[in-house]
């Protein structure tokens, strides 16, 4: 009984939020990305994402999943056995920068469907299977309070603190996954980040880097606006 309850909740619906907390949300999710200061602290949270990408793809076109490691000072690695050329590793490299975006898209996509308890379970489940592959005591510790902090909001909060927490989040993947982008294109116009994800694209596929910053720049900015789109029901 109290499990079919709980699959009830989780896959039910829940009533939309009022427009002001929307708009709350989304100045929250901006306040923490805009100031570097504070971007300093919040980009972890997007490094999550990023490294998650690279090793939910990896495990997705057959590679072997080394460990992912995450660094205090918001780098990060993930390493996967595999052939070092292919669909494969082109599409575990390219992963990295566009999962922030893609996982805000499919975020907002979970509450325009009024599916909160749904988008909170579902974080809280993939936080999980990324500690388990988590190689590093900080990387370790940054996932699990992470993932705590999403447990402990789907299980004890009520559904409008619940709904605050999930736009919020959804509005920080897809406003913070905008910067990084930005961030790589300004490294690279001073000769640093020589060894990007971008010009490991390059390498594997003949392509220019170039043409790769304006695919991580696209599904970015697309995404923020797709995905804003949903969360202000237009």
């Amino acid at each position: 009984m109290a499990t079919t309850k709980f699959l009830s909740d989780v896959l039910g619906t829940q009533p939309a939020p009022e427009l002001w907390l929307v708009l709350a949300t989304a100045a929250a999710a901006l306040a923490v990305t805009v100031p570097r200061t504070l971007w300093r602290l919040s980009r972890n949270a997007v490094t999550i994402a990023h490294e998650g990408g690279h090793g939910l793809v990896a495990l997705l076109t057959g590679r072997r999943l080394e460990g992912i490691r995450l660094h205090s000072d918001t780098s990060g690695l993930t390493v996967s056995r595999g052939r070092p050329t292919g669909l494969g590793m082109i599409l575990t490299a390219a992963a990295g920068y566009t999962a922030p975006s893609l996982l805000g898209l499919g975020g907002a996509w979970l509450l325009a469907d009024h599916r909160i308890t749904l988008l909170l379970w579902v974080a809280t489940a993939l936080l999980i299977a990324m500690l388990l592959m988590v190689r590093n005591a900080y990387g370790a510790l940054t996932v699990l309070l992470t993932g705590g902090t999403f447990l402990l909001v789907s299980w004890l909060t009520e559904p409008q603190v619940q709904a605050a927490f999930a736009y919020s989040v959804v509005w920080f993947l897809l406003l913070g996954g905008v910067r990084p982008v930005f961030e790589l294109q300004t490294k690279r116009r001073r000769g640093e980040a020589w060894d990007s994800d971008a010009d490991q694209l390059a390498r594997l596929t003949h392509a220019p880097a170039a043409l790769w910053l304006f695919l991580f720049h696209s599904v970015a900015l697309c995404s923020l606006i797709g995905g804003g789109r949903w969360l202000l029901g237009l």
